[in-house]
């Protein structure tokens, strides 16, 4: 009996994960060698999307958002004037990540695996998330990915030639499931007031359309509310330019939303949840500042 498409491409990113992670462990085994994967139109075209989504100059509002550090940092004044606030900072970004991997990490991954399932998945996050502040800013962001996709990305991605993550007829399969999906759920936004549009769910929506590999989407998902809040620590003076890259370029980063994405990967949205209560906290106490230079 054939598989269902959506079952088909469930299939597919199985074996592409385990492709990379053949691919790890023998570069683990032989650092001298470096594993290579053929370019092939379908690779391109995927690595293309990655690097249009990774851009920071893709606009979706992010540096208008501090994701809890700027009221973090004022809860958290140094002992003595003249200390630094890095330690802080360290253990914020340590912690955010977790939150937003248990919190709609498993939006990300079940948008990509069942776009037409979007609109009940939008809800769903609406729901749990208690926190007014990180709400609206999800909603501000997702909306504003919502516009990206309209104004910049539907033209080139809205055809099986091109939103194919494969050349077989699944991977075309799959992609026209995405964009419908996505189709009707920017249609139903436009009639009813109960859609928010939040970026987790979309976020994997539209990575599925642009036929970025799962593992990739999610990863980078991670990654860019990492950059968000590292640029926000260097606006608010906690650190330079040089020191915010090294951050970013650090294995111990990159090791930890390596180990996140990992955990996560077969965490359904019935088992989403704050894994760091507080945050909601440092999060909603955000308008209570007396001054702020972010939304959130």
């Amino acid at each position: 009996m054939t598989q269902p498409p959506l079952e088909q491409q469930a299939v597919q990113d199985e074996i592409a994960d385990l492709e990379r992670r053949l691919q790890d462990a023998k570069a683990r085994l032989n650092p001298n060698t470096v594993a290579t994967t053929p370019s092939t139109p379908a690779n391109d075209a995927a690595l293309h999307a990655l690097l249009l989504l990774a851009d920071s100059a893709l606009p979706l509002g992010s540096f208008a958002f501090s994701s809890g550090l700027e009221s973090y940092l004022a809860h958290h004044k140094p002992s003595a004037p003249s200390a630094t606030q890095l330690p802080a900072f360290h253990t914020f970004l340590r912690l955010s990540l977790s939150t937003l991997a248990s919190t709609s990490l498993p939006y990300v991954l079940a948008g990509y695996r069942t776009p037409q399932a979007i609109e009940t998945l939008d809800n769903d996050f609406d729901a749990s998330t208690p926190c007014t502040v990180a709400r609206r800013a999800s909603v501000a962001q997702g909306r504003a990915l919502l516009a990206v996709w309209d104004r910049s990305f539907r033209t080139q991605y809205n055809g099986p030639k091109v939103t194919a993550s494969q050349d077989t007829v699944d991977g075309v399969m799959g992609s026209e499931v995405a964009i419908k999906a996505l189709t009707a759920f920017s249609a139903a936004l436009r009639t009813s007031e109960h859609i928010n549009v939040h970026l987790a769910p979309l976020w994997g929506l539209v990575t599925s359309i642009l036929a970025v590999p799962l593992q990739q989407a999610a990863y980078l998902f991670l990654f860019s509310h990492a950059r968000t809040v590292v640029s926000a620590a260097v606006r608010a003076s906690v650190m330079g330019p040089y020191q915010a890259q090294a951050v970013l370029a650090s294995a111990e980063l990159q090791e930890r939303i390596r180990g996140l994405v990992d955990e996560g990967w077969d965490r359904a949205v019935e088992d989403a949840g704050q894994s760091v209560p507080v945050m909601d906290l440092w999060v909603g106490r955000h308008e209570k500042l007396y001054s702020r230079i972010f939304n959130s």
